[in-house]
């Protein structure tokens, strides 16, 4: 652990408190060592986890902490350790994988594409005036957890990449590196109806921002019970952050366009198994189709090859062979499977090739809200 941490700091400019923090939240389990003789050259986290595709929480393996002792960069390290990671998550038979990027290069040698965002929100404090306050709003009590996780569950589903949370991710919810947190709830007559978890940052001359970790409404008067909430700190307050998607319906509550979104990071995700990711998803119901893929992976020769998608009442099926009528690399496929590009968009850019008739059908399959992502990890 003292190798793992003395990498982390190098590659990060981690504080050995950081480490020590880093740690706590990481199952020893989860972590992956590269070793050059009898020393350690690379590491990295591979976290299990869900991912929230069209209404169905698909398994992937989330990876974290990727990072090269200075000594062993440059050599090749990171890619045979990328390599060797991928190739255990397939064999445990998750479908998918999805990182944040320090350098994209890296991982598309290993297949992954961007595939999502995680955007920063900051709205003023003072456009927060709702007048709520018919729901009851305390504070969080350890009591609350199962609920709370139901309330974030329930909204999570219909918001495609969110995280379908473990516990590594809930830890970073409750208790972020470096920053007290607080929970509140919202109740109603059926129990919580929403939350937020939130720090307060100091600024100049006595001013404070909040940033969230966390707010989910499941009803609107929770919604609006939970930014009265937010502007009632206004006093002090400058701006309320946090992260999720552009399309957050938060903002269609403010009575002026008084936000701003931006793009933090785009996440990337790689196709472990082709078959079992098309069939683990949910699809528009009411909506039927197939496709003809033409696939190509320079790692798993599994995932080489013709493919036909069938899709019919919410499901998926797919099999061997077919017509290939739409060509694409696996890395592309990322980018379709979770609907960050359309295959218009990509075949327009020369990273697909197909007929109008395909990308037409590959249009509609695919379509849906814009892939996002609250979570680091």
């Amino acid at each position: 652990m003292s190798a793992v941490w003395d990498i982390l700091m190098h590659a990060y400019a981690m504080t050995p408190a950081d480490c020590v923090a880093w740690r706590q939240r990481v199952d020893s389990r989860d972590l992956r060592l590269l070793r050059e003789g009898n020393k350690v050259a690379g590491t990295l986290a591979a976290i299990r986890m869900g991912q929230w595709y069209g209404g169905r929480s698909v398994p992937v393996v989330g990876v974290g902490a990727v990072g090269v002792s200075p000594v062993h960069r440059g050599q090749g390290t990171a890619t045979r350790l990328m390599t060797r990671l991928l190739q255990e998550a397939r064999a445990s038979g998750a479908p998918l994988s999805v990182l944040y990027p320090a350098t994209q290069p890296l991982y598309r040698r290993s297949g992954y594409e961007q595939a999502g965002a995680r955007y920063e929100i900051r709205v003023q404090m003072s456009a927060l005036e709702m007048g709520e306050r018919s729901l009851t709003l305390r504070a969080a009590e350890p009591r609350d957890e199962a609920a709370i996780t139901a309330c974030y569950s329930s909204t999570a589903r219909f918001r495609p990449g969110w995280l379908d949370r473990g516990d590594f991710s809930w830890r970073r919810v409750r208790d972020p590196r470096s920053e007290q947190v607080h929970g509140y709830v919202v109740e109603g007559a059926s129990g919580i109806e929403g939350y937020v978890y939130l720090a307060r940052r100091p600024l100049k001359d006595l001013k404070q921002e909040l940033g969230l970790s966390d707010i989910v409404a499941t009803t609107p008067a929770a919604a609006r019970r939970l930014l009265r909430f937010l502007g009632d700190h206004h006093s002090l307050g400058t701006e309320v952050v946090w992260y999720g998607g552009p399309d957050d319906p938060f903002l269609l509550l403010l009575r002026e366009q008084s936000y701003s979104v931006r793009v933090y990071m785009h996440w990337m995700v790689r196709v472990l198994d082709v078959v079992a990711a098309l069939e683990a998803r949910g699809w528009t119901r009411g909506l039927s189709g197939s496709l003809h893929l033409d696939v190509a992976d320079d790692l798993f020769p599994e995932n080489q090859g013709r493919f036909v998608l069938e899709v019919e009442n919410g499901q998926a099926r797919v099999t061997r062979g077919g017509e290939g009528r739409l060509r694409l690399h696996v890395r592309q496929l990322a980018s379709l499977y979770t609907g960050f590009q359309s295959a218009a968009a990509l075949r327009s850019v020369g990273l697909v090739e197909a007929d109008d008739a395909s990308v037409e059908s590959a249009v509609a399959l695919f379509s849906g809200p814009q892939p996002s992502l609250r979570d680091m990890f």
